[in-house]
């Protein structure tokens, strides 16, 4: 049975594209076959292939990405359709710690999702830049919020103050489930985006919160956290900080292959060149620095030399380009381009798969000049655009699929130690090598 409009239907009514009703009678004696004509879709073809090598010859993009004269407008609308399916992913926020400076955890009025920007004290604080109305208009598809814990909390009540940071993130979600979702693996991650919902990760920042203590690690873990910075601006008993010689002892080793055997991501941002060494030497999952950048480009102890970017690179992991000022020019002020510098360094000598974005927003109190707030990845990613290297896939990778990456690797090697039965790590922090404690440490 033939519907109107069907293929069949179609090719009866137009002749089966060519004219096969034309006759030698009605056209004259002739023994010439009569030229059958183009399907419309050749037709088409040829001219998007004619209009192809004009815009070659001309310089003039068929598309908006990768350079040529797309405008700034047409590139931003470019990186805003490609969030609305590729996750937009930062390492590192810590609105829960001025929630906790604020507001001392009491969140019970605290609107998020009404916006800060016009409520003190938010509105007057420098460290200020992150709600719901500017995560939005970021389109931030995935957030990594920071259960920091200061050092003068180290040896007293660091971890109390961790599982209490921990906690107003959970609520602060709960609170505003109509935007947030608590995620905890790159599948749950993916599945908030798609729901229109901002996909939210807990890390830990200091490994002084663990009390020396690898059960404190596992009940992080089963609570939530998905990294753990190992050192903050202070070295613990088990590793160094940046600036600081040394590297991991035994027991900060055992505690990197705790965390490949839970699922948990590695972040060295903060720590020292010899601590993330052996940290990455001893790891068998992709490691990360949560909110770092270049120090080819900035040349702080908080940075990365490329030495330790080649590393990264072989280890499968990602540097997450930090947005603070003193981090991005090594001064007072930076701009977007300063920002991409420490992007295309990172791309130039480990690769595109292994730089991303973890701006520490709310840590910072001197974001640069164009990336103010979390409203403004978007014109970040617009400005990546605007050099013909970068393709749109490689601008998705940088937003969050390489990290998407970093977290799935991390389970797989989970989900192989769990078949080979690993079993739970037992070491003391003063055991010697190769020693391990069974019963109280």
């Amino acid at each position: 049975m033939t519907f109107p409009g069907s293929l069949p239907d179609v090719a009866e009514r137009c002749g089966r594209w060519a004219p096969d009703s034309l006759s030698a009678s009605a056209s004259g004696s002739s023994d010439e076959k009569p030229t059958p004509r183009r399907p419309r879709w050749r037709i088409a073809l040829a001219a998007l292939v004619v209009l192809a090598a004009l815009g070659a010859a001309l310089g003039l993009p068929l598309a908006l990405g990768g350079g040529g004269r797309a405008t700034p407008e047409q590139r931003l609308v470019t990186i805003r359709r490609m969030l609305r399916d590729s996750p937009l992913i930062d390492g590192h926020n810590d609105l829960a710690w001025n929630v906790r400076k604020f507001l001392h955890n009491k969140i019970n009025d605290f609107n998020l999702s009404a916006g800060l920007e016009g409520l003190e004290p938010w509105a007057r604080s420098r460290w200020s830049h992150t709600d719901i109305p500017r995560l939005r208009l970021g389109q931030v598809g995935a957030q990594f919020w920071s259960a920091y814990v200061p050092c003068g909390a180290k040896d007293r009540d660091a971890v109390q103050l961790a599982l209490e940071q921990m906690d107003v993130i959970k609520r602060i979600v709960e609170m505003n489930a109509a935007h947030l979702a608590l995620v905890t693996d790159a599948s749950e991650l993916l599945d908030a985006h798609r729901e229109g919902r901002i996909a939210s990760l807990i890390g830990v920042e200091g490994g002084h919160a663990l009390g020396d203590s690898l059960a404190v690690l596992r009940a992080f873990y089963h609570l939530g956290a998905r990294y753990l910075t190992v050192t903050h601006t202070c070295d613990n008993r088990w590793a160094r900080a940046a600036g600081t010689p040394g590297g991991l002892t035994e027991f900060g080793r055992a505690v990197v292959r705790e965390m490949n055997r839970l699922g948990m991501i590695v972040d060295l941002s903060h720590a020292g060149e010899e601590t993330a060494l052996d940290a990455i030497e001893t790891s068998r999952a992709p490691v990360v620095f949560s909110h770092s950048g270049a120090a080819a480009i900035c040349n702080s102890t908080r940075n990365v030399p490329d030495e330790l970017l080649r590393k990264i690179a072989a280890n499968g992991g990602v540097v997450m380009i930090n947005f603070y000022a003193k981090l991005v020019t090594c001064g007072e002020r930076a701009t977007v381009e300063d920002v991409v510098a420490h992007i295309n360094h990172v791309r130039k000598v480990a690769g595109v798969e292994h730089v991303g974005l973890g701006a520490g927003y709310d840590g910072i109190d001197a974001p640069p000049e164009g990336l103010e707030d979390v409203s403004r990845y978007p014109h970040l990613l617009a400005e990546l655009l605007r050099d013909p290297d970068w393709s749109e896939e490689d601008v998705r990778k940088v937003a969050g699929l390489n990290v998407v990456r970093v977290l799935r690797h991390v389970e797989r090697v989970r989900d192989e130690w769990r078949r080979a039965a690993v079993l739970p790590g037992e070491q003391a922090p003063g055991a010697r090598h190769g020693e391990c404690v069974y019963g109280p440490a």
